[in-house]
């Protein structure tokens, strides 16, 4: 039986963000499940950078179907979680399905990878106290609130907590969360 990785994410996330993950850990031979509020075909966006602009801009992105809805995720069935950013995080942390996944995961010290705007979610969730995170630079200030110590890095491993800035962070994020995914979940 294949081991199984969870991805939770909604409308508006980025689309590397979920993409990527989603075909690297398939890559690896682990089973990848997508939730979302509900089943539906999710719509993606694409963050960028330009010259002239403050921050990043927004364009559509691909589409993808969710497998199924965070009110039915068994969380036992899963050996790891991405959290990916976008702004789809900005309303899935006001999802109590989706807190009481990523506080499944974090009591249960199963692997979770954050990036960009993702630990917004494990944020409320309770999940980054006393933790050292790395996330999109802009929330240097909710991390600090939600109780951890955040350092503008590539990508920050604490313990099973994976965490990386953004899309630009891939190659090191995963690399860092196939280590701790295949110490504590290998592959058969």
């Amino acid at each position: 039986m294949a081991v199984k990785i969870l991805i939770v994410t909604g409308d508006a996330a980025e689309s590397l963000e979920v993409l990527y993950p989603y075909q690297r850990l398939r890559e690896e031979g682990y089973e990848v499940h997508i939730a979302a509020p509900q089943v539906k075909k999710l719509r993606f966006v694409v963050h960028d950078f330009e010259d002239g602009f403050d921050t990043y801009t927004e364009k559509p992105g691909y589409t993808w179907p969710a497998d199924l809805a965070f009110a039915d995720v068994v969380t036992e069935d899963y050996a790891a979680l991405v959290v990916p950013g976008g702004r789809a995080p900005e309303y899935l942390r006001n999802d109590p399905e989706v807190r009481r996944i990523l506080a499944a995961f974090a009591e249960a010290d199963k692997p979770i990878a954050q990036i960009c705007h993702g630990p917004l979610i494990t944020a409320a969730a309770g999940g980054l106290a006393g933790r050292r995170v790395t996330a999109y630079p802009a929330l240097e200030l909710d991390m600090k609130a939600a109780g951890a110590e955040f350092e503008d890095s590539e990508t920050v491993v604490d313990g099973t907590l994976v965490s990386a800035r953004a899309w630009p962070d891939h190659s090191g994020w995963m690399r860092e969360f196939l280590t701790v995914l295949r110490g504590k979940a290998p592959v058969v």
